[in-house]
């Protein structure tokens, strides 16, 4: 009876077995392939560019100062104004200055008097001279005196001119057409050249960008140009959009900083509706003028392990395959294939990892949306 209970409870044993591992074994074999969503390799103008990070500078930028001491007058700008080149903006008490000039001006007058005197005096004795009723002592006297009543009118005249500039520095007026900052003394406050920034004027429109690239890149952007290719300057502004205006390079720094390796770089942007502001950081977009058309797949498709980047295709059975490719520059959801992948093969956009080479799937076409979601 015993040894009949144990068969019993192996035959048992045996489906139990049977049930739990034999039956899902079966079913797991009988798996439908996995659902995939395929894209075929399309040729698309994708830019080669590069990005870096840049600062725009105004191309002019003063800072007015007082050139002379005085109580500030009456401020002739608000802050943030847009002033013109020549428009007087801070005026300093110029009683003091103008009581200079008028003494200046009455001592040149009396030089100019006599210098005059002088001439006549020198005049005569010539005359006396050459009719023989004068002496050479006396003409030699009159000279020496009209070359020193010439001296005295020029120094005068030089005194003169000196106090008419220190009366015109009374007028702070803008050298160059911007916008004016903020002011930093208020009127009633006495001011010198010692006082510091009054005030700060930067000229808007056009704008420069400045930006450092190492010298491969620079090297790289050298032969573009001298391919023909055209070098474009795009920014990208802190919300992440694209400045409508394209910039042009201008100028390339003649030196290298020794510690980076890095060359400076300007770029010069229209600046009409005044967006770009002095010293503000943007992310500078270099790329050539030509757009290539390459291989480009969305940027889901693209996985990456220690060999590098690779995807995987459907061939015309069905089958997945594994193909190793190089990339190239990404934009808009897309990113270019420079080696291996041709145009038209339908590349696994979503569902890929549950794929192995070699697998059977069972691929849908993506709809364009799809394309770009990051799996």
């Amino acid at each position: 009876m015993q040894e009949r209970r144990s068969r019993i409870l192996a035959l048992l044993g045996m489906g139990l077995v049977a049930t739990l591992f034999g039956e899902p074994a079966r079913a797991q074999q009988g798996a439908p392939p996995p659902a995939v969503l395929v894209q075929p390799a399309e040729l698309k103008p994708i830019a080669d560019q590069a990005e870096f990070i840049g600062r725009a500078a105004a191309v002019d930028k003063v800072e007015l100062r007082a050139r002379v001491k005085g109580f500030l007058g009456p401020r002739k700008f608000k802050d943030g104004d847009m002033v013109k080149e020549g428009q007087v903006l801070f005026l300093i008490e110029p009683e003091p200055y103008q009581a200079a000039v008028d003494q200046k001006t009455a001592q040149r007058d009396a030089a100019k008097a006599a210098l005059t005197n002088a001439q006549l005096q020198l005049t005569r004795a010539e005359e006396l001279l050459r009719t023989k009723t004068g002496t050479q002592v006396t003409y030699d006297q009159r000279l020496s005196e009209q070359l020193q009543a010439k001296a005295q009118l020029e120094d005068a005249s030089a005194q003169l001119r000196d106090a008419e500039i220190q009366l015109s520095y009374t007028q702070i007026k803008s050298p160059i057409a911007g916008r004016v900052g903020r002011a930093a003394v208020s009127p009633g406050n006495i001011v010198g050249p010692d006082s510091g920034v009054l005030a700060t004027v930067v000229s808007e429109n056009p704008i420069r960008v400045l930006f450092s690239i190492t010298q491969r890149e620079l090297l790289d952007a050298r032969r573009d140009t001298t391919s023909g290719d055209t070098l474009v300057v795009l920014l990208r502004l802190a919300d992440g959009n694209l400045y409508k205006e394209k910039g042009k390079l201008d100028f390339i720094d003649v030196t290298a900083d020794a510690k980076t390796d890095g060359q400076m770089v300007r770029a010069v942007f229209d600046n009409k509706d005044g967006l770009l502001t002095d010293g503000q950081t943007v992310r500078v977009i270099v790329e050539g003028e030509k757009v290539p058309t390459v291989v480009a797949v969305p940027q889901a498709a693209i996985a990456q392990d220690q060999s590098g980047p690779y995807l995987f295709i459907v061939n015309d059975k069905n089958v997945a395959e594994q193909k190793r490719v190089k990339i190239g520059v990404a934009r808009d959801g897309l990113v270019a294939i420079t080696e291996g992948l041709k145009a038209g093969e339908r590349v696994i956009v979503q569902g890929q990892q549950r794929v192995r080479p070699g697998m059977t799937v069972n691929p849908s076409l993506a709809p364009p949306s799809a394309s770009t979601q990051k799996q």
